[in-house]
């Protein structure tokens, strides 16, 4: 049986590895996004006009743009920095 027959091509295994190498590297870059994210949630957040924080506050006349949600974002932000101070002190040595 020829290699070929057997669906086993040297080409196939490269391109495999090829793959295999791009997928570790995403998995292991992805936890940079999370922090990014979420503050940039955070800053829409307290951007937008009016929404759920308004109408659940009827009480507050002109309350804080930092709603609850964008508090919840900030501090998430925040326990997702990790990774950015790891990397930052791994350049600066």
């Amino acid at each position: 049986m020829s290699k070929i027959e057997s669906g086993t091509c040297a080409g196939d295994r490269t391109r495999s590895k090829g793959w295999r190498a791009i997928a570790r590297g995403a998995a292991d870059s992805l936890h940079l996004a999370a922090a990014p994210a979420f503050a940039l949630m955070a800053m829409l957040t307290a951007m937008q006009d009016g929404g759920a924080h308004r109408m659940s506050c009827m009480g507050l006349a002109d309350g804080s743009p930092w709603s609850s949600m964008s508090l919840m974002y900030l501090l998430m932000s925040a326990f997702h920095a990790a990774p950015w101070i790891r990397l930052a002190a791994r350049r600066g040595t």
